[in-house]
């Protein structure tokens, strides 16, 4: 799904327009009734619905929903806040709701605002994706108001005072319990610091003219699996394990060689075709017997990585899982990189050590990946001040160093070195657990094996590791599922994957 910036969600609104000969006050029709039928489907035990409404197009949304609920049997009580100017739709959604003798009160002062009982419904239409300043006056109170009931709150395309494509810190904001997107998904509901806002998001479908969205890139994009599905290939009949790659993993230390296994198993669960594990001497039994369909070949040292002599030529690599950031374990980085493997995964402690030795990253050969979680991030490349200033620089290292970064979280942000930014729509926050990027090393490894298409990699990589994650939190729960789990329901995850209706 693509993630279209205000100003295109504008043009699409009037392409749709234009090209189908419908009004705007139509469209708007299409949108209340879709609401309508979402909350009558999700709130038919409540009493009483009231609806805020701002002066613009998402107060006409508002306008038409109360008068939609109102024919259906439900009660309404209507409200809104002036402007020195009000939208056209709006202006004629009043009068058709003056037909069934319904009157919005205005908002002038404080003292006119409703009391809220914990069985109401609140629904705001206040402001919508167009908003481009903080709220102020009476708006920005009656929004504090609405924020301390303790009724169901149910905001229409966005939360009023979030703004769709920009930090909205210190913003006053409608605090949803759910908000009924439409069309497309919003860029400020995918990230973590709007989490106390957005509550949980429906997109609701109305209609909009395909061909814009077709036709017209995004800068941000949600993977899916008709995407993912897309890149998949199936095995040959004629095929042998030198088909699907040779991979080399170099992790472990003394004290972790859980990370090790983690990642040997994950990858190949992934597919690849050959493994061999480059760790310390102290790992030796525990590789061999625990992922007996690897190779392993130990450093001279006993507890942790010292010098590394490959034993061959690989189609890809993987270093950082439990290496831990002994001094003696740089140099073993360094000589990895001046190899320029065409195809390399970089995690853990690995990003630790890149951090701590900046110049390292501009050894990194085009194409590599790097999975950081937050402060693996900061530590790389610096704190950003929000979570849009993040994404933004992720990009601009992405650009800059030709790689890939993976920022670890719910949504998983993928940056690309050519500008676009892709997000995960796998994953829970169960998978918040000690190795759980362990065995996402494994499995961009076990892909980057087998293709050389690193884009295609990380995005099926991620999702992958998220839908296994998806089916281990399903069966074991969120709080009890481990790292261990992700990688067990990798086979499960593929079967999924592999269907492609699986989701239709």
């Amino acid at each position: 799904m693509k993630i279209f910036s205000a100003a295109q969600i504008k043009l699409c609104y009037e392409y749709t327009i234009q090209h189908e000969t419908i009004s705007s006050l139509n469209r708007m029709e299409r949108a209340a009734i879709q609401c309508a039928d979402w909350i009558n489907q999700h709130t038919a035990f409540y009493k009483k619905i009231i609806i805020y409404c701002g002066p613009g197009n998402n107060g006409g949304d508002g306008l038409a929903i109360a008068r939609i609920l109102f024919l259906q049997g439900r009660t309404v009580e209507v409200f809104y806040v002036d402007s020195a100017s009000q939208s056209e739709d709006f202006k004629a959604n009043v009068e058709r709701l003056s037909q069934h003798n319904i009157s919005p009160v205005l908002l002038s002062s404080p003292d006119l605002f409703p009391a809220h009982n914990d069985d109401d419904i609140i629904i705001d239409a206040l402001f919508g994706y167009g908003l481009n300043r903080p709220l102020s006056g009476i708006a920005e109170v009656l929004v504090q108001h609405i924020n301390q009931s303790k009724s169901t709150i149910i905001s229409i395309d966005i939360p009023s005072g979030l703004f769709a494509d920009k930090n909205s810190k210190g913003n006053t904001i409608v605090q949803a319990t759910y908000t009924l997107t439409f069309q497309c998904m919003k860029l400020a509901f995918l990230l973590p610091e709007n989490t106390p806002f957005v509550g949980e998001v429906t997109v609701l479908d109305i209609g909009l003219h395909p061909d814009f969205y077709n036709n017209t890139d995004a800068a941000f994009e949600i993977t899916s699996h008709k995407i993912i599905h897309g890149y998949y290939s199936p095995r040959k009949k004629f095929s042998h394990k030198g088909t699907y790659g040779n991979a080399a993993l170099i992790a472990g230390s003394y004290g972790m060689m859980g990370a090790a296994v983690l990642g040997a198993q994950s990858c190949m669960r992934s597919g690849a075709g050959k493994l061999t594990c480059y760790i310390p001497k102290c790992g030796y039994s525990v590789l061999q017997s625990t992922v007996p369909e690897a190779m392993c070949v130990t450093d001279e040292n006993e507890t942790h990585h010292t010098n590394l002599q490959l034993k061959g030529k690989y189609d890809a690599y993987a270093i950082g899982p439990g290496i831990g950031q002994n001094e003696a374990t740089v140099a073993v980085i360094e000589t990895l990189l001046q190899q320029k493997p065409a195809r390399l995964v970089i995690d853990a402690d690995a990003l630790n050590i890149l951090a701590a030795y900046p110049a390292l990253l501009n050894l990194l050969p085009a194409n590599t990946i790097l999975t950081p979680h937050l402060k693996e991030f900061e530590h790389l490349f610096g704190k950003s001040e929000n979570d849009f200033q993040r994404l933004q620089l992720a990009l601009e290292k992405a650009g800059s160093l030709n790689i890939y970064i993976v920022l670890k979280g719910y949504y998983s942000f993928i940056a690309t070195p050519s500008g676009k930014g892709y997000f995960n729509s796998t994953g829970n926050p169960g998978m918040a657990t000690a190795g759980s990027g362990d065995v996402l090393t494994g499995i961009l490894l076990g892909l980057y094996a087998q293709s050389d298409d690193a884009k295609k990699v990380v995005l099926t990589g991620i999702f992958l590791h998220g839908l296994a994650g998806d089916l281990a939190a399903a069966e074991k729960t969120e709080e009890a599922m481990i790292a261990g789990d992700i990688a067990n329901y990798l086979p499960a995850a593929w079967e999924i994957l592999k269907n492609p209706d699986y989701f239709s």
